[in-house]
């Protein structure tokens, strides 16, 4: 039997704490409907009593109190603390003497007091904001209310915290244990007073806290206290630091665990170090200097070398924290660009212990000491070696450590050009006790492959000057030059002096970011000369990225160059170069004059016709060229040339060419629309072509015929991806309008669509496939969403465009994504609002379905409200709205909105039939308005309902932006 009780979820303590507190405050309403204070009656008091008694049983405990109540409640509850303690009300608890007082009544006080330090510090953090979550108005007045009740307590607090500081103070001399009301001593208070024993005041009632435990917790509040207003006044930090050494004391001497309070000692300790930071003084030996205090008193005092110093002290002990170490240095770092060019070598000091400190702890050796170590010196060299013995205690370190630091010697000395610095190291003490001898010899080895003459011997070598650079040193550098210059002058220098060293090297594949066409590889590695051949690959595939990243100044030297370069000896290849310049000329002027609406030179347009136009046989092309070009022509209405003047066979073999013939011939006919269903519907045919998937059938093997289908068809004239992708290149709003439309059509045919998309003109489209099957209904509706959303980075203030993205949300159950662009929609057309949305945007669809948006988030009363937004007002609908009563949005506030005197009458009716006197209130007051009086001249009530229509409109996109 037990086993099939449910179990019952009960709510944590401080639940219970909020509830009762809550309905303990709750404000009355008298026969006026005027509200009133909460009644002081039995009800009132026992709620309040349970509150106590839950935060009793919880031991009074502040950090759990605090963690989980708000600073409006726990206020609440220490207050009735305080009237149940008997403290008398409006006396200043500074005035009282804590001695005197019961003990028990003396803790209420001690206890609120702490709270309002503690309040203080808290409020002085940083908060992370907690992430909203769907705009609700009820809710966030809530919340607004909330706020604003805790600032209100907090300047309270702040105002009488110097009176909290002398109360606690004042409880550091008591010597008295104290005592905390329990359940018990509660029970005993709520008898009536003659009943009373006087056991609640007395030494041996409530739960015993010993005097040394509050002066724990005393020291710690006031110290933390004292701490804050160091920000303010250096001199009280000093009184900080006396609190929180007293309180470590304290600890100390009766252990964290005999507490009834707990304290968080990391932070304790936390506070004991920036104090002992914060406090220097040249007298202070009672506690010993910590790194942190050392290195902060050397910042302050400019005793530079001794940072360096502590530095390479801290790399044997490894105590200071590697985020405290490049603090120190960025510090220095920022002194030095300041001006202070001494601090150079400082900051290359400590850099280097940081290095040493990271290679010792296995971390990757910072980007900083690469670049002080850019051009290495003796000097440098030495301190380098200097700080790597004075970190390594040889006889006591692990092999782990030894290994470390010998593979960042080694690698140190293989990084290094110049051989007299690398002696210095090989023939270091250090160096010699690391490395054995076969590792010793490995490395000899792999310096001789980089010269011949170099020697790595014990002794030193008299002269390293006359050793020859390596050729292969050298050969690498070039490379390096080769791979990041943009200069086609010093390439080709750079490429003459690599083919005088080897003639065994193809340099065009040194680097795997230079890519060229395929069609343009194969012209170009069959090039004979190997220089001319690396050249000219070099300078395209170079001139190519230039121009991905948009640097188009370079993308056009490297291309001339190139262009200069194949003009002698390539036909071919010197029109492939003039098409890839022209491409080149198109990016730069879109990017350029074109992105503020200033038109092509002639001179481009021009070309561009040509390029489609040109039958040059043999010559290598790029689809992206004549993709472009049809997108440029398109961009810049070149639509009589499209549709009139590009020749047929053009037509017939570029898929891009019709494709944007086509747009173009549909276009320029749309102000008639009888006249352009006949181009419509071939560009319709086109492109449900291209969104058709081929069908196969395959038999399995049990017998069965299952039904393939191929997403990427090519039934079409190009797939898909490839058409998306053109259209991701167009800008002019006519034809993005056109293709958006037509995929919207498109969209709509299918047979299941629930809800339609509405779009400009739709009514030029074919309104049935012969064959609805072959469609990829899927892939179109990808393909709507891609295009809403591409066609809204172009113009964000489309709202034809922003009425689309609406729908397409309301069709897939996204509602409050489609009243945020239902609402965008007819604030871009409307001056937010401030004007009338024109009736072709808001049209009865919209509204309806902006209707139904809310009454699924159930927000009822905007769906009231939005009711008589339609042509004619949807009584039926208003009425049942609101009928509802588990509204989410702000209910009465919104009936200043409301200019329809039916629907007004109605919610008088339905208050008053309901009881809610206020609300009935607010309605009444809503239909009294003299503008709404229906005898009124009807310009006069049009005036009332535009007014009320703007203010809704505008509160509702405050709701949803």
């Amino acid at each position: 039997m037990c086993s099939q009780v449910p179990a019952v979820a009960y709510p944590p303590p401080v639940q219970l704490i909020v509830q009762f507190l809550e309905q303990a405050s709750k404000p009355s309403v008298n026969e006026q409907n005027q509200v009133q204070p909460p009644p002081d009656n039995k009800r009132n008091r026992i709620l309040k009593l349970l509150a106590l008694k839950v935060a009793a049983h919880l031991k009074w405990d502040l950090d759990v109190l605090e963690k989980s109540l708000s600073v409006p409640v726990l206020n609440m509850l220490l207050n009735e603390l305080l009237c149940i303690s008997k403290v008398p009300s409006g006396t200043k608890h500074v005035d009282v003497d804590l001695a005197s007082l019961p003990p028990t009544t003396a803790m209420a006080i001690l206890l609120y007091n702490r709270w309002a330090i503690r309040t203080i510090v808290q409020s002085s953090f940083p908060v992370k904001q907690v992430k909203p979550g769907p705009p609700q108005l009820n809710v966030m007045n809530q919340m607004q209310q909330e706020k604003e009740l805790t600032d209100n307590i907090l300047k309270v607090l702040k105002e009488q915290a110097a009176d909290s500081i002398l109360v606690l103070e004042g409880a550091l001399k008591l010597s008295k244990d104290l005592y905390v009301h329990t359940i018990r001593t509660l029970d005993l208070l709520a008898v009536e007073p003659g009943m009373v024993n006087g056991e609640t005041e007395s030494s041996t009632a409530g739960l015993k806290i010993s005097a040394e435990e509050i002066q724990c917790q005393v020291c710690y509040d006031l110290g933390a206290i004292y701490f804050q207003q160091g920000s303010t006044n250096a001199a009280v930090h000093e009184k900080a630091k006396e609190m929180f050494f007293k309180t470590k004391e304290l600890i100390a001497k009766n252990g964290s665990s005999s507490l009834h309070f707990t304290i968080d000692e990391e932070r304790l300790a936390g506070y004991c170090q920036a104090c002992g930071v914060l406090t220097l003084s040249s007298d202070d030996t009672s506690q010993q200097a910590t790194p942190y205090s050392q290195i902060h008193r050397c910042m302050k005092s400019g005793n530079y070398q001794d940072i360096v110093n502590i530095f390479l002290e801290d790399n044997l002990t490894l105590s200071l924290p590697v985020q405290f170490r490049q603090s120190v240095l960025r510090e220095l770092f920022q002194k030095s660009q300041q001006g202070n060019d001494a601090l150079d070598e400082v900051c290359f000091k400590v850099c280097m212990c940081n290095t040493v400190c990271d290679v010792l702890q296995g971390r990757t050796v910072d980007v900083q000491f690469c670049q002080l170590f850019l051009k290495p010196s003796k000097e440098k060299i030495d301190f380098l070696l200097e700080v790597c013995s004075k970190s390594l205690n040889l006889e006591n370190a692990s092999e782990a450590l030894k290994r470390k630091m010998a593979a960042f010697l080694k690698n140190l000395c293989l990084g290094l050009e110049d051989l007299q610095l690398v002696f210095m190291i090989s023939s270091h003490e250090l160096f010699m006790k690391l490395l054995k001898d076969d590792e010793r010899k490995l490395l000899i080895d792999q310096m001789r492959k980089r010269s011949p003459r170099i020697n790595l011997c014990t002794k030193p070598v008299a002269s390293f000057y006359d050793i020859p650079a390596s050729a292969s040193v050298n050969i690498g550098q070039l490379e390096h030059q080769l791979i990041l210059s943009v200069d086609p002058w010093r390439i080709r220098q750079i490429l003459i002096e690599l083919h005088g060293m080897t003639s065994e090297r193809q340099f065009w594949t040194i680097s795997n970011k230079w890519e060229v066409p395929n069609v343009y590889g194969n012209v170009i590695l069959g090039i004979k000369d190997s220089l001319t051949r690396d050249l000219v690959y070099i300078l395209m595939a170079k001139g190519l990225h230039c121009c991905a990243i948009k640097d188009f100044v370079h993308a056009k030297q490297l291309f001339a160059a190139c262009l200069e370069l194949v003009t002698e000896f390539s036909p071919k290849l010197r029109q492939v170069m003039l098409n890839e310049m022209l491409l080149l000329d198109i990016y730069t002027h879109e990017a350029g004059p074109g992105a503020s609406g200033e038109r092509p030179p002639s001179d481009l347009i021009s070309r561009v016709r040509g390029y489609l136009e040109m039958r040059v046989p043999d010559i290598p092309l790029r689809q992206v060229i004549a993709e472009e070009c049809v997108a440029f022509l398109l961009n810049w209405c070149e639509n009589e040339y499209l549709t009139m003047q590009v020749p047929l066979p053009l037509v017939q073999t570029n898929p891009y060419v019709k494709l944007g013939q086509l747009l173009a011939a549909t276009c320029k006919e749309l102000p008639g629309p009888k006249e352009s269903r006949r181009t419509a519907k071939d560009l319709w045919e086109v492109v449900v072509q291209i969104c058709s998937v081929s069908n196969q059938h395959k038999r399995g093997n049990d017998g069965r015929v299952s039904l393939i289908k191929h997403r990427e068809s090519t039934l079409g004239i190009m797939y898909r991806s490839e058409l998306l992708s053109f259209i991701k290149k167009l800008r002019e709003p006519l034809v993005l309008t056109t293709i958006l439309s037509l995929f919207v059509k498109l969209h709509n045919v299918r047979e299941d669509i629930v809800n339609d998309i509405a779009a400009e003109h739709i009514s030029i489209w074919p309104s049935s496939i012969p064959n609805l099957q072959s469609v990829d209904f899927e892939a179109v509706a990808v393909t709507v969403k891609e295009l809403v959303s591409y066609a809204l980075t172009i113009n964000a203030n489309n709202h034809f465009w922003l009425i689309i993205q609406a729908d397409i949300y309301f069709a897939t159950n996204q509602y409050s994504a489609a009243l945020h662009y239902y609402l965008q929609a007819g604030a871009v057309c409307s001056d937010f609002f401030n004007k009338m949305v024109p009736p072709d945007v808001y049209t009865d669809q919209v509204i309806k379905r902006m209707i139904k948006c809310c009454s699924l988030l159930n927000c009822h009363t905007q769906v009231a409200i939005l009711c008589q937004f339609l042509r004619e007002v949807d009584y039926k609908t208003a009425f049942k709205a609101l009928q509802e009563q588990n509204s989410h949005d702000a209910m009465d506030s919104y009936y200043e909105y409301i200019w329809d005197v039916t629907i007004l009458e109605y919610l008088t009716y339905l208050h008053h039939k309901r009881g809610e006197t206020d609300k009935r209130q607010i309605a009444i007051k809503a239909i009294g308005q003299t503008e709404l009086n229906a005898s009124n001249p009807e310009d006069v009530l049009q005036l009332a309902a535009q007014r009320r229509k703007k203010k809704f409109l505008q509160a509702m996109a405050k709701l949803y932006f």
